[in-house]
């Protein structure tokens, strides 16, 4: 049985914790929001559905908001996300079409490391 002390000291950590947690979460927000725009990801995704392309054509890449509704539950998710933001996709088999003017996405093995790629990934598939 928990003593009085100690259930303050969890009352209290756990307060803390959902304090922080917005935070936290804005926090990383940040940072990999600033990971996207230095590695050029932005140049071709929103994260919001609706955004306009060049020309106001649809936008070059699918919005990272409708990415993380495709791929909800699917186990290897960011790992072949990842591969594909490393190595680039197969224009002759776009999940996209006709949702985006792009025809595929480039391999961006010189723009971002792997790990990097996919803390980003990780990060996409969270947005709601």
């Amino acid at each position: 049985m928990l003593r009085t002390p100690h259930l303050i000291a969890l009352s209290t950590g756990l307060a803390a914790a959902l304090v922080a947690g917005p935070a936290l979460a804005a926090g990383n927000d940040d940072a990999m929001l600033k990971l996207a725009n230095t590695s050029g990801c932005l140049t071709c995704h929103h994260i919001e559905p609706g955004g306009k392309g060049p020309d106001g054509l649809a936008p070059i890449g699918p919005a990272w908001k409708d990415v993380a509704v495709k791929y909800k539950g699917q186990k290897e998710a960011q790992k072949t996300l990842t591969a594909t933001v490393m190595a680039g996709s197969n224009p002759y088999e776009s999940h996209w079409k006709g949702k985006v003017s792009g025809l595929a996405m480039p391999p961006n093995k010189v723009a971002i490391t792997e790990a990097d790629a996919s803390r980003l990934v990780g990060w996409i598939l969270q947005l709601k």
